[in-house]
């Protein structure tokens, strides 16, 4: 997988203490004054502002102690000298800010901007300012946010939420942490956030991708000082068209024997459409072949809806050795079951050489079993698959979702792909990668079948890039669900509308005339 010193800052993602050490030193070592950066941030935020709710107003502006609010009153600042109506609120008292925020304090009062405290307002007077208003800018607590907000922030995260107005969050949602995605306590629920000099990874996972809104990133010209500062990402962000290019280069001589043979061991009784769906999804995903191994009272329905897949009802985990050794690659547990059929064919697959993508019921058994690491798989679990796996709650899990994915691959080896809202992808080097986002369609049974049906017929191509395999596979499945949701929305989405739309996603890590020429 590419390193990220190949990649651009936009899809860098760090820490807030990497960026709040960047700041530093772009300011201590560069020389680049303070004020001057706020200023930059909060016109780059205000163009947003315009661009997104053009002739939008009156503004309701938020602004909090630090930096952050400092950002706010300059944005408020802005929007007076454009002729725009402002009510701007100082949440936190003006006596309490410093610094290049109270600069940022003293040019919006000079500019005429109206700031009223919220120290002594009445109800009336807040129901009045969320009522009157248009949009509401959050800059109350920026990156600042080590646990739940206090109050009054927590009142006025609740009242913006409750408005129904457009939020425009200036650098973070007031309440988000910027470096897991986690809020443990209310939290703004933006309509487009506007982030700066470097991507946190807390927007793109976890209730980040939630509440964030379209992320919108300005590096306020600071590039050279990002990679002299030295500081590390924590993630890369991974987007389908950044990856459609890592898909095998495909020859007008080709055959299927160059592109994989799958076999998926899935479906005990009760679950026999898992199977299926992941064995459709490894012959949409480019399978050179398909196998199904599953229960013999499905053998039918799964010939009827895949007749390119071919299909094998077994009755025990010993009849499986011989579709093992056929097989590139190996996708185990989509509705596997924990009954003793289940077992034993995770038995038989565990005991297998064939590089494996385990899933679902696969996983839940495993985190019964006590192994070495190893370097031949993909593991997939959601967070409740991944709390098992690692003895802990889900909380635990979601609470970090980064650090869940790499105690994951430590662990247990191999590639880890924690699914849910930002996809995190870990191996043993290197950053993670953050891939996909948030849909709500995908809640659905069913899509992590499809899931690692692709990522199986991705992997039988590409045997030796299983992060590769892991990443492109998690974009585009989630491109395909974006798109089939284009027409026909979120609530009825099924896995198979995805799968329908793998083909024209595929299509686009395609050269015209579909002969591409291999590389010596």
């Amino acid at each position: 997988m590419p390193e990220h010193a190949e990649q651009s800052l936009t899809d860098l993602l760090f820490s807030a203490d990497a960026v709040r050490r960047i700041d530093q030193y772009i300011i201590g070592q560069q020389g680049v004054d303070g004020f001057d950066l706020m200023q930059a941030a909060a016109r780059a935020a205000f163009r947003q502002l315009v661009a997104r709710w053009p002739g939008t107003e009156p503004l309701l502006v938020l602004c909090g102690a630090g930096n952050n609010g400092g950002d706010g009153y300059l944005v408020a600042a802005s929007a007076v000298r454009h002729g725009l109506a402002v009510g701007c609120v100082a949440v936190a008292p003006v006596e309490k800010l410093s610094g290049d925020a109270r600069k940022a304090w003293q040019k919006a009062v000079a500019d005429g901007v109206d700031v009223q405290e919220l120290a002594g307002t009445g109800e009336a007077d807040l129901e009045a300012w969320f009522a009157g208003a248009g949009l509401v800018v959050d800059a109350m607590l920026g990156t600042g946010v080590a646990g739940a907000p206090r109050e009054p922030f927590a009142d006025l995260i609740r009242r913006c939420n409750r408005s129904g107005l457009p939020v425009l969050a200036v650098d973070m949602p007031s309440g988000l942490d910027a470096t897991t995605g986690v809020a443990r306590g209310e939290v703004v629920q933006a309509s487009a956030t506007v982030t700066f000099i470097g991507q946190k990874a807390g927007l793109y996972t976890g209730q980040g991708a939630a509440v964030s809104g379209d992320v919108v990133f300005e590096t306020l010209n600071a590039e050279a000082g990002v990679a002299a500062s030295g500081e590390k990402p924590t993630a890369i962000l991974r987007r389908w068209p950044s990856v459609r290019s890592w898909l095998p280069a495909r020859p007008g001589h080709a055959h299927k024997g160059r592109f994989g043979h799958v076999l998926i061991v899935a479906g005990d009784h009760g679950f026999g459409g898992a199977g299926v769906l992941a064995a459709e999804a490894a012959a949409r995903a480019g399978a050179g072949l398909v196998s199904l191994a599953t229960r013999p009272a499905h053998v039918s329905a799964a010939l009827a809806r895949c007749p390119s897949v071919m299909v094998r009802g077994l009755d025990h985990g010993s009849e499986l050795a011989e579709m093992l050794t056929a097989a590139t690659v190996v996708v185990c547990g989509p509705g596997l079951g924990q009954s003793a059929w289940g077992q034993q064919m995770l038995q038989q697959v565990m005991a297998s050489s064939t590089p494996r993508v385990l899933d679902a019921d696969a996983l839940n058994l495993l985190a019964g079993r006590v192994a070495a690491p190893l370097d031949n798989q993909i593991l997939t679990p959601h967070p409740g698959e991944a709390a098992r796996l690692l003895s802990c709650q889900v909380p635990a899990v979601e609470t970090d979702r980064v650090a869940a994915a790499r105690k994951l691959q430590s662990q247990y080896g191999g590639v880890a792909v924690l699914k849910g809202a930002g996809t995190v992808i870990a191996s043993d080097t290197g950053p993670v990668s953050i891939a996909g986002g948030c849909h709500p369609g995908m809640a659905t049974g069913g899509m992590g079948d499809v899931l690692s049906g692709i990522m199986g017929a991705l992997y039988a191509q590409q045997p030796e890039l299983p992060a590769q395999v892991a990443t492109v596979a998690a974009s585009v499945h989630f491109e395909a669900a974006h798109r089939a949701s284009a027409s026909r929305g979120y609530m009825g989405l099924l896995p198979t509308d995805v799968i329908e739309a793998l083909p024209q996603v595929l299509r686009e890590s395609e050269t015209p005339g579909y002969c591409r020429e291999e590389k010596e």
